[in-house]
């Protein structure tokens, strides 16, 4: 797609994180398929060079676009997004603005409306701080299952399917200065 646009030119392109020459590139588009950790030190670098990264991604959580963030990157888009919103983002990109999929951004405005409940609040921390289900049950002096429930519900509204996600977004929220919900 960037080769059929007349206002832009690829320069370089490779497989790995650690192989890929951007060369005399102002935006770098980096296809996320590397472990996470691994895509931040590629941002940290990219930004060393004065370069500003794009993130895409098959994912479209918000966890994973918070750690980007905080990483650096200065546009995310899912890899399912058309050849016009990715022109648009590098466009943006190049331009010094920052660029998040559609999607997300419909995503988040869903989610700015959906209330984390107390409960879930005191879930979330404890789940960050590595409580299991049971110690959690244990110290709210609730069931497990009920455990289980909230966390169900937490999953679904803020779309963290794995405990890893959880524990990233009460984290990062915590870290922001800012309760969970």
């Amino acid at each position: 797609m960037i080769d059929t646009a007349p206002d832009m030119r690829r320069v370089a392109s490779g497989k790995g994180s650690e192989d890929t020459e951007t060369g005399a590139a102002d935006v770098v588009l980096v296809n996320l398929q590397a472990p996470v950790e691994e895509m931040a030190r590629l941002i940290a670098r990219l930004r060393q060079q004065g370069q500003a990264a794009i993130i895409l991604s098959a994912s479209e959580t918000q966890t994973e676009l918070f750690f980007f963030i905080e990483a650096g990157a200065s546009g995310y888009l899912s890899r399912r997004s058309g050849e016009v919103e990715l022109l648009a983002a590098v466009r943006a990109v190049a331009s010094g603005d920052i660029y998040f999929s559609t999607r997300l951004r419909d995503q988040s405005l869903r989610e700015q409306h959906t209330r984390i409940t107390h409960r879930e609040r005191q879930i979330l921390q404890l789940i960050a701080s590595g409580a299991t289900d049971r110690e959690i049950a244990a110290k709210l002096n609730i069931s497990e299952h009920t455990v289980h429930t909230h966390l169900d519900r937490l999953r679904g509204k803020t779309g963290c399917h794995r405990r890893a996600d959880l524990v990233r977004l009460a984290l990062l929220r915590d870290g922001a200065g800012e309760p969970p919900g």
